[in-house]
Formats: structure tokens, C-alpha cells, sequence
């Protein structure tokens, strides 16, 4: 019994460091070059969003049979452009897995 709570933690504190250790270079040198960083929220309206999804089922529907590699790069970019836009504006919490396990172990010993 001791031994499996003894591995359990060791678990649950070996995944949960590689998270606090790692870091962001890029995102430390932009904040130490920068006196005032200025966070700008990239929220799309409804309308914004319709025009965005219309524009990629054009994409989809276009017939790119005839059209040449330059264009055709064009429209994956375009493509990916909105997908960023789109995906910007929403919401979305991500969990890793270390902080996942320890959420469902803290459930089981509650």
C-alpha cells in the first residue's frame, strides 16, 4: 500500500514539473523589449463569422481542375488565414495530460 501511494505521487509530481520548468523564450524576450504590452482580443461578431464560412464553402466549391499551382497555393493560404481567424476568436481551455490525471485522481480520492 505504501508503495503504490509512493509511485502515485511521484507520478503526479513528475508530470506536473515539465510544466512549471518549461518556458517561452519568445514570449520572455517580446515582454523584456517591450515597456508596455499591449493585449489586443481578436473577438469576430456573428456577421463577421457567416462572411468568413461563406467565403470558405466558395473555396470549396471552386473548380481548381483548370487553375494553377500559384493560385491553388493562394487559396490553401487564404484557407488557412480564415481557419486562424476563426479559431482566434473562440474560446477554448486546454488541459494537458499531467494536469488531467491529477483532476481525475482527485476526483477518485474525493
Amino acid at each position: 500500500m505504501k508503495k503504490t501511494i509512493f509511485f502515485g505521487l511521484l507520478m503526479i509530481f513528475t508530470l506536473s514539473t515539465t510544466l512549471a520548468f518549461s518556458s517561452n523564450t519568445a514570449t520572455k524576450a517580446a515582454t523584456e523589449n517591450s515597456a508596455v504590452l499591449a493585449k489586443t482580443e481578436n473577438k469576430l461578431s456573428a456577421e463577421e463569422i457567416a462572411v468568413l464560412t461563406a467565403r470558405v464553402e466558395e473555396i470549396r466549391n471552386m473548380d481548381k481542375s483548370d487553375m494553377t499551382s500559384l493560385e491553388k497555393r493562394e487559396l490553401r493560404k487564404e484557407m488557412k488565414g480564415i481557419k486562424e481567424n476563426v479559431r482566434k476568436s473562440g474560446e477554448v481551455i486546454y488541459i494537458s495530460g499531467g494536469t488531467l490525471l491529477l483532476i481525475i485522481l482527485i476526483i477518485i480520492l474525493i
